[in-house]
């Protein structure tokens, strides 16, 4: 026990001297393990509050946060419109079950229904549990309409779907599936991008296709417009499910409610999460009607999923989200984004590979000789916050309420962490 934590190194350390009671045996000897699971490579960095696009350390130190919880707090922090609402909402009433109607839900659901391609929502507490929902609802939809041999899903290699067992034997990853094999059987992956090996994948068990239009944690990678019409019409030929993974794409980041309505296509089924209420957790999958029938009372369901809490905060960042100018403001600061971003790659080719995504869903490639982790750190030590990702990517993704003096504030700090490094 002592040789693992010594492996676990400072973090561990300073996780232990952290705690503020020792943890301890029946017989009143120290555990070697810490009070808080040490399950995360946190950086030493403790927040005490927030405003707008900053955040504000526990040593008085104020940091520009274009990580935004992994690209959650779509609205910034301490948004005005959201803490009054919470607030009100908080002195009424929390949580019921899904045992009782809740009006607050209807309501929400109502509103994305009018403002999307879907028929009926489904409300959870997760990205991973969206996900998980919208699996379930493709394989039982071909169940009930007497196909329950369709239960194969085509997914894409890079993919990011969440943590739990099915949304881990989805993507494939076997970074994340080490020590929990084995895989759930059930998904077949190919190329991303790749179109011809899609449809050469389809079978006769194949039930639907989960894809990401933005691969945010495989690395900012973005879905070519054709390719997303491709597995439209490959769905259609083939009377197969499309579902799309925007947990991370959606709800504005990339300056459309979501990210397909760039390549004019719509799925079956959609699961969304993050952003959705601004740092409230909250998951919702989005479906058409032959889809969610086949989710029947008893088929599935969720304790906390929907409660008045989350519907009132979720309601009031689709208040903003859909108010007149907002999403088009976005797609026009992320335009400014991308080109300062493609400059700042221009000045230092042998720091900055590519520049990827659009919208505020962007990211850095580093070249080989820097890791993405170190850069993020030096951006960190100038007072900018970003979220690495894989293939030596970090993203940025700032709240998407930030505006040209913001932008110009992460640009000048970009530009000082390359400086250093170089």
């Amino acid at each position: 026990a002592r040789r693992f934590l010594d492996s676990l190194g400072p973090l561990a350390r300073r996780a232990q001297g952290d705690a503020r009671r020792p943890a301890r045996q029946a017989d009143g000897s120290r555990l070697l393990i810490p009070a808080l699971l040490p399950n995360y490579a946190r950086v030493d960095v403790a927040f005490e509050r927030g405003e707008g696009a900053y955040l504000t350390a526990t040593d008085g130190r104020r940091y520009l946060d274009f990580a935004a919880g992994i690209a959650v707090d779509a609205l910034g922090h301490a948004h005005p419109h959201l803490v009054e609402t919470l607030t009100r909402q908080a002195g009424r009433l929390w949580h019921v079950s899904n045992l009782f109607r809740i009006p607050e839900q209807e309501r929400y659901a109502e509103r994305l229904v009018a403002a999307t391609f879907a028929d009926s929502v489904f409300f959870c507490n997760s990205g991973a549990e969206a996900v998980e929902a919208a699996l379930k609802m493709a394989r039982r939809y071909h169940f009930v309409n007497g196909r329950p041999e369709r239960n194969r899903i085509i997914t894409a290699e890079g993919a990011f779907h969440g943590r739990t067992f099915a949304a881990l034997a989805a993507a494939n990853n076997p970074k994340y599936l080490e020590g929990y094999a084995p895989a759930l059987e059930g998904f077949d992956q190919v190329s991303f991008g790749n179109l011809n090996e899609l449809r050469a994948a389809i079978g006769p068990e194949t039930a639907a296709i989960l894809v990401e239009p933005v691969q945010g944690e495989g690395g900012v990678r973005s879905a070519d417009a054709d390719f997303l019409r491709g597995i439209r019409a490959a769905a259609d030929e083939f009377d197969l499910l499309v579902i799309l993974d925007e947990v991370q794409s959606g709800f504005g980041r990339t300056g459309r409610l979501f990210a397909h309505e760039w390549a004019g296509i719509a799925p079956d089924i959609l699961a969304a999460a993050k952003g959705i209420a601004g740092g409230f957790p909250c998951g919702a999958v989005l479906a058409v009607e032959k889809a969610a029938a086949a989710l029947t009372p008893g088929s599935h369901g969720s304790t906390f999923g929907g409660n008045p809490l989350a519907m009132a905060v979720a309601g009031a960042v689709l208040d903003v989200m859909l108010a007149d100018g907002f999403l088009a403001g976005v797609e026009r600061i992320g335009g400014r984004m991308r080109a300062e971003l493609e400059a700042l790659a221009a000045r230092y080719p042998t720091i900055i590979a590519e520049v990827r995504g659009f919208g505020l869903l962007l990211g850095l490639r580093l070249s080989e000789t820097h890791r993405n982790t170190d850069f993020a750190g030096k951006a960190r030590e100038f007072g900018l916050l970003l979220a690495p990702a894989a293939e030596n990517v970090v993203r940025v993704v700032p709240p998407l309420i930030i505006g040209e003096a913001e932008v110009e504030d992460g640009i000048h700090i970009l530009d000082r962490a390359c400086r250093a490094l170089a």
